[in-house]
């Protein structure tokens, strides 16, 4: 095993927790974004340009519905760094006859631009290059190809991306469309212990490379990676989005909700949650936080193929 380790670890194999639902969201998604701007790609430029331009589209198509919270996925990159990277790639198309130079400083200048405009998002690569070798049709359109059929296309991919995910509350998209997070007086005496915006800003001019997450996912990620390795509940008292709570019960009485998101419209808390073991596993509920509340006796954390209680230091 120890081998096969080594080797997953050598090609970059990793684990991927995503659930079956998740995974098929993502290709819905997928499908119905790339259909529209296929057909509005052979609009403008028939076959040969269209193949090319939709291929960075399905590229921004992975992004946008397989990790919608990603920072690479957000609408600034995924409209600068398409439109960004057309420009270039059309000013080096007209502006330098040998393709063989025109399409690789395309995308290199269009790399730089979108790192200093805050916009990276890998696909407009391709899309530079389809304006310098994508054919008669894409030459001819000079500038025009910025913004048709690009920014169609973009607006078409966008619109897509917040329909398909906006209609499943943990996948919201774009980021800013997370719900407001119910916060109790529990989460308020904790904040001051938590890492601040300024750490991680410090970390990552150290780290000194691009990292594809946003500081909430950096935070949650932490926080729920201390908890697994310590078995420490860091809110015992808070049902908290992410976690695992069970009603207490034993045999083929016991249930186990996993907190997928809390939300709050008005004075009214509400708790998403699925069923991961017990009757109705697989199921996506929506309960009030005082009725979540009210059935969860205990954090739980699954290890050696069961559930265990957390127990917090005052426990």
């Amino acid at each position: 095993m120890e081998i096969v380790r080594k080797i997953a670890g050598f090609w970059g194999v990793s684990s991927n927790a995503t659930g079956h639902a998740e995974k098929l969201i993502s290709g819905i998604g997928g499908f119905i974004g790339i259909l529209l701007t296929m057909w509005i790609s052979h609009h403008y430029l028939g076959v040969q340009g269209a193949a090319l331009l939709v291929a960075s589209m399905g590229a921004s198509a992975v992004l946008l519905f397989a990790v919608p919270h990603g920072a690479l996925s957000q609408p600034w990159a995924l409209l600068g760094g398409h439109l960004f990277s057309a420009l270039i790639g059309v000013t080096c198309a007209q502006g330098i006859a040998n393709p063989l130079i025109a399409a690789p400083l395309a995308v290199a200048l269009a790399i730089i631009a979108m790192h200093y405009l805050r916009c990276t998002h890998p696909p407009g690569g391709a899309t530079a290059i389809t304006a310098v070798i994508g054919g008669a049709q894409v030459h001819a359109l000079g500038y025009q190809f910025v913004l048709t059929p690009v920014l169609v296309n973009v607006l078409i991919m966008l619109l897509a991306a917040i329909t398909v995910n906006y209609a499943f509350p943990w996948r919201r998209y774009p980021a800013s469309f997370k719900l407001q997070v119910v916060k109790s007086d529990v989460h308020n005496r904790v904040a001051t212990s938590q890492l601040m915006h300024n750490d991680f800003e410090y970390a990552l001019r150290e780290l000194g490379t691009y990292v594809d997450v946003n500081e909430a996912d950096l935070s949650k990620i932490y926080q729920l990676a201390v908890k697994h390795a310590w078995q420490l509940s860091l809110q015992p008292e808070q049902v908290t989005a992410g976690l695992y709570y069970s009603n207490g019960k034993l045999g083929s009485d016991l249930s186990v909700r996993k907190v997928i998101e809390l939300i709050s419209e008005g004075s009214d808390a509400e708790v998403i949650y699925r069923i991961v073991d017990g009757d109705g596993a697989g199921a996506i509920q929506t309960s009030t936080l005082l009725e979540f509340d009210n059935w969860q006796q205990y954090e739980v954390i699954m290890k050696e193929h069961s559930w265990h209680r957390i127990r917090s230091f005052d426990s």
